[in-house]
């Protein structure tokens, strides 16, 4: 047992350094995220040697875990500080809330999971392994707005348009990071301002539509 948990880290310490290499990682803090979060705990066991491959796995429910180098380029996007108070929408198996956790410290992600069992599963999940993070199971378009405002917001699934009463949970001169568009997707960055919301393209990407009620603006 201790064998296979020092060949995971030492594959998931591999994984890390070819994403810096290629230029996925920009900024230490995230490196050190990805370095710290045993990804094989995230994934169903029968997939654990699979889990520092670079690429999405299935979780189940017809969702995915995302590729560790769509994670790293979400987490630079973000820029993350120590202590920012971060909403997540799409928790998931939680490996992405445990990564922005690490950056941002405990007590500071708030995680929406539109499917129950998900929800429940990811919440025991991130408390068996230490990560202080709050998971509510809920439809995220409404997002979760009892801790607004937020420094920061990314989705891990992709609406047809990002919703705006996410984007209005997020404080000015805050950031919402995520894939938007129906077949056809782009990794947006939106940043409220005072008359409005500045919007950056990152590229083409690929996720799981999200899911919940019709979408809005």
């Amino acid at each position: 047992m201790v064998r296979d948990e020092e060949d995971l880290a030492a594959a998931r310490g591999r994984l890390v350094d070819r994403l810096v290499h290629r230029g996925y990682v920009e900024r230490q803090s995230t490196a050190r995220a990805l370095r710290a979060v045993p990804r094989h705990e995230f994934v169903p066991e029968g997939r654990r040697r699979e889990a520092y491959a670079d690429r999405p796995l299935a979780i189940g429910n017809g969702q995915t875990i995302s590729a560790p180098h769509m994670v790293a380029v979400m987490t630079d996007h973000l820029s993350l500080g120590r202590g920012d108070r971060v909403l997540e929408i799409g928790t998931g198996c939680g490996y992405h809330a445990a990564v922005t956790s690490e950056v941002v410290g405990p007590g500071n992600v708030y995680s929406v999971e539109y499917d129950a069992d998900l929800a429940r599963e990811a919440r025991a999940r991130l408390d068996r392994l230490g990560y202080d993070v709050y998971v509510r199971h809920g439809d995220g378009r409404d997002g979760w707005p009892e801790h607004a405002p937020y420094d920061r917001a990314y989705l891990t699934c992709a609406p047809r348009v990002v919703p705006g009463s996410v984007v209005d949970q997020v404080r000015v001169g805050g950031r919402v990071v995520a894939p938007e568009g129906a077949g056809r997707q782009t990794l947006v960055a939106l940043t409220p301002t005072e008359t409005g919301v500045e919007r950056t393209t990152h590229g083409g990407v690929r996720f799981v539509s999200m899911r919940g009620s019709a979408d809005g603006s």
